[in-house]
């Protein structure tokens, strides 16, 4: 497995950015995603990538949000904009054991590897 440490997250006015971003230990130069969770709500896709081609986004961050990675610096960043209180959640770096099919990628139990999270919080 691969170990991963969030970091980043923090209180954001509606309307503001934030990056946050994830060291991976081994580094994988495979798939990598982000996900969130709020409270009492279920664990749900964010972002996804493959080491090359298009990344796969879900629809409620299309166009605000883009991952990207730095492999000299074994590290994941997600850049998210025009934040909305909405956005407000724990959000995740994960990695999976194996190949997932880009239908599957923002699907959490694909992946076995989790970070601890780091707490992005919107306000008004």
């Amino acid at each position: 497995q691969v170990q991963l440490v969030e970091s980043g997250g923090e209180s954001v006015q509606a309307g503001g950015s934030l990056r946050i971003s994830c060291v991976a230990s081994p580094w994988t130069n495979r798939i990598m995603g982000w996900f969130r969770q709020a409270p009492g709500q279920e664990r749900e896709g964010v972002a996804a990538m493959y080491r090359d081609g298009e990344p796969e986004y879900a629809e409620s961050v299309k166009g605000r949000f883009a991952i990207s990675r730095d492999s000299a610096k074994k590290t994941l960043f997600l850049q998210m904009n025009n934040l909305k209180p909405e956005d407000t959640a724990m959000y995740y770096c994960a990695a999976p054991g194996g190949w997932v099919p880009r239908s599957r990628l923002l699907y959490a139990n694909e992946y076995n590897s989790w970070g601890q999270g780091t707490q992005v919080t919107v306000s008004s």
